[in-house]
Parts: structure tokens; sequence; C-alpha cells
């Protein structure tokens, strides 16, 4: 079965064949067709009107753990997942329940996905395919991140000194994914105080085996007066350490903010962002890992999608691979907003 992998004007992939039609990761459809759904990160889900508005019983191809991720987010689609004799999910790395669509050794579409053990998430496999359908969203050779050890040690002893003075420690990570890695990675410090939206998403992987330090929500945590009572580790959604309640906590218990994120390569995303630390640390490949990618799958033709696409898809071709960005006819690519500054950061980049 040879499909033809086409986008449209939203930049949503296609795989379209004689046979079938399937969407891969369309916050829209246009009809009633296949859909893959690689994770429940709300930019990789469903659209809730379409799913409304099509018949997708049997026809929507995803994890059960994004099926019970998304209901949680509201996005209610139906429970008997498709399961087609030519697809197989593999699993991503990327967050709890990620997966990739392989279509016989024909095309490989990953969706977001790592290539380094991070807590209970393990290193993908990648499978050998034709075609290979990338994710690029750190597709410069600038972004690559430090080993894991390295953050946790230079992030424990950080913690380790704010504690013995006195300071309490503000992690922030995005809620479902890298918040889950975080309370795992440095759940042992106490109390640890987890933020309302994080500890619904904490609740949910442990009904699917994830071990994770047991917690304080952050409502409760007020309740309780725990916020008065000397340092506190607290997980919290990331924001602008500007934010009011980031702000209150700053100033009434002088607290410290950590922010994750891939994008802290960048020297000022710190005072970008408004916080006191930043580390370089993400769900996603970096580039040396997307290399890895493509050197274990080797296909005969690569597209790339999101972030650094056609950054990417050039830098395979100077390699002498068959790339090209997906969206190529779509001049419309991420672009970096921030300019290289210094900014306050663990020295943690080599």
């Amino acid at each position: 079965m040879l499909y033809q992998v086409t986008s449209d004007t939203k930049q949503q992939i296609i795989l379209t064949s004689k046979e079938k039609k399937i969407y891969l990761d369309p916050r829209q459809i246009l009809d009633d067709n296949y859909v893959f759904i690689s994770h429940a990160h709300i930019d990789h889900l469903l659209n809730k009107s379409a799913i409304k508005k099509f018949n997708l019983r049997n026809k929507i191809m995803c994890s059960p753990e994004t099926v019970a991720i998304a209901n949680l987010r509201g996005y209610f689609f139906d429970k008997e997942i498709c399961f087609q004799d030519d697809c197989t999910l593999v699993d991503t790395g990327h967050i709890l329940g990620s997966k990739g669509l392989l279509i016989g050794n024909e095309i490989f579409y990953t969706g977001d996905l790592s290539m380094r053990d991070r807590a209970f998430l393990r290193k993908t496999s990648i499978p050998k395919a034709e075609t290979l359908i990338i994710e690029t969203t750190f597709g410069k050779p600038e972004y690559i991140f430090p080993p894991i050890e390295h953050i946790t040690h230079s992030v424990n002893s950080l913690i380790s000194e704010m504690y013995s003075r006195g300071i309490p420690v503000i992690l922030m990570g995005y809620s479902l994914g890298k918040a889950q890695v975080l309370t795992s990675l440095f759940g042992a410090w106490k109390p640890l105080i987890v933020h309302d939206e994080i500890f619904k998403f904490n609740q949910m992987y442990k009904q699917f085996g994830v071990s994770l330090e047991d917690s304080t929500s952050l409502s409760d945590a007020i309740e309780l007066g725990l916020l008065d009572k000397g340092p506190w580790l607290m997980i919290h959604p990331l924001t602008n350490g500007k934010r009011p309640n980031i702000s209150q906590y700053r100033e009434k218990y002088g607290a410290i903010t950590i922010g994750f994120s891939g994008w802290a390569i960048n020297r000022n995303y710190g005072n970008m962002m408004n916080l006191d630390y930043v580390i370089p640390f993400s769900d996603h490949c970096d580039h040396s890992e997307l290399l890895e990618v493509v050197k274990q799958c080797n296909p005969r033709k690569i597209y790339t999608f999101h972030g650094f696409q056609e950054e990417f898809a050039n830098y395979l071709v100077n390699l002498g691979y068959d790339a090209e960005s997906i969206n190529r006819g779509n001049k419309k690519v991420r672009k970096e907003s921030m300019q290289l500054q210094k900014t306050k950061s663990l020295d943690i980049y080599f």
C-alpha cells in the first residue's frame, strides 16, 4: 500500500492511499477518515468541534493513556481505539502514552519524541522505514542539551544550598509531561507542593503505574499554611516570573524560580521569562538526537515538520539525504524570539 505524504493549508500532515486517508495529529479534519493522535498535548489533539461533527468511531488511533489524559482535558472521543493491520504504534518517550506511527516498513511518523532516558521515561528505539516524517522542534545545531546526570546534580546542589539558607524553591515546567518528570527527579525534597493542574496529571500518571512521590496540592498547602513553615519545593507550570502569584511567592517567602525548557539554550531566556535560573531541559530531541533518529531509521526520503524544519532539512541535504520540509510551500517557520544575551544560569552547558 503506497501512501502519498501531503500537508494542507493549516500545515497538517495527511497520508493518502487508494484504500484510506490518515490525518496525523490534526487539529481540524475535513471528512470521516482515520485520525492518528500521537499524544495528549493540546496542540496535538483533534479540535472538540471536529470530534462532535464527524463519526470517528473505530477511526482514531492512539494509546489508552492518550485517551485517558485527553478525557481529563475535556477531549472526549471513542474509547474503542482503532488498530489497522498495517499500522503499529511505537513508543516515543515524549510523555506518558506518546506514540509514533509505523506503517509497515513504508512510513514512520515520529510525532514528538525524545531519545534520552528521563526518570521513568525511556529512550525510544527507532524502526527502519522507507520514509521518515520527523519533528524538528530543535533542528538547529546550537540546540544540544546537557546530560540528564549534569542537570540533576546541578539542580539538587542548588536546592540543597537554598534549603540550608531557608529559601523555598519553585521548579517550573510544562504541566503535562515535564512537570511529572520534575516530580520524579526532585520529589524527594520535602515538603513537596504541586500546583493543582499538575497534581491532577500526576494522579493520572499514578493510575497507569508511574511511581511518583506523594505531594500536597497547592490549594491544600495554602489552606494548611505550609508555605509559611520554612523552605519547601514547589512544582509549578512554566510561566513568566512576573506573574502575580509567582511574584507573591518571591516577595513574601523569598522563593527562587528555576525554569526548565529546551529554549534555555538561548542565553537571554531567563531574562525574557524573568526567572532566577533556567535549565536547558526538554522532552524533545536536541539536534544531535534528531540525527541519531535519522541514522537509525535509515530512510530513503525524509520530511521534516515543526520548529526549525527547513533548517534541519537543509542540514540533512548537505549530508547527502533526500530531505525537505513538509511545509516547504509555506514560508512561516518558527523564529527564535530572543537575542543571545547573558543571563543568570547554572553552569551545565558542557
